[in-house]
């Protein structure tokens, strides 16, 4: 079941590269169109579509790698069993935050898919199509926090430190 999950996420990561990819192709090409004085209805629109798919499909393997802003302020002053304690917390928060999100982005997108939404945008896309990453993106997240709290459970760790993280004093 781990390995599923974790090629899930890195999916999920894949499909974020390709969005970040698709966002700098629409900005170049926007770029160029305004040098070539050519109009392209739309293009910001699918620019933005891209870089919200990409911050979204990213949140998983972002939480894995340890990307997250983590405060260890207080974590790192206080003894063992509290510090577990704030972490058994901490997870089951994230957890309900992000399941609380990603119920809503699903919502969203059928909520957006049955009353046939479009952009408002010169694009006119239907709006489901680009929530349709962002519910994805909630829904990974989520269920990162799943995995990280059973993991914590059986005693392992989920959430990679990175030994050059920036320390502040």
């Amino acid at each position: 079941m781990g390995k599923l999950v974790q090629n899930f996420y890195r999916l999920l990561m894949g499909l974020s590269c390709v969005a970040m990819l698709a966002a700098f192709g629409a900005v170049i090409l926007g770029v160029l169109a305004r040098e070539a004085k050519w109009d392209i209805p739309g293009l910001d629109a699918y620019a933005g579509y891209a870089i919200a798919a990409a911050l979204f499909l990213a949140l998983p393997g972002t939480l894995k790698h340890g990307d997250h802003i983590r405060v260890t302020l207080l974590l790192d002053r206080v003894s063992p069993k509290v510090r577990g304690i704030l972490e058994w917390w901490s997870l089951g928060a994230g957890l309900a935050l992000a399941a609380y999100v990603a119920w809503y982005a699903i919502r969203l997108v059928w909520v957006s898919y049955s009353t046939h939404d479009v952009s408002p945008a010169a694009d006119a896309s239907p709006l489901w199509i680009p929530q349709l990453a962002m519910a994805l993106g909630c829904i990974g997240f989520a269920l990162s926090f799943v995995h990280a709290l059973a993991l914590r459970w059986r005693g392992s760790s989920f959430i990679a430190i990175s030994s050059d993280a920036a320390h502040i004093e």
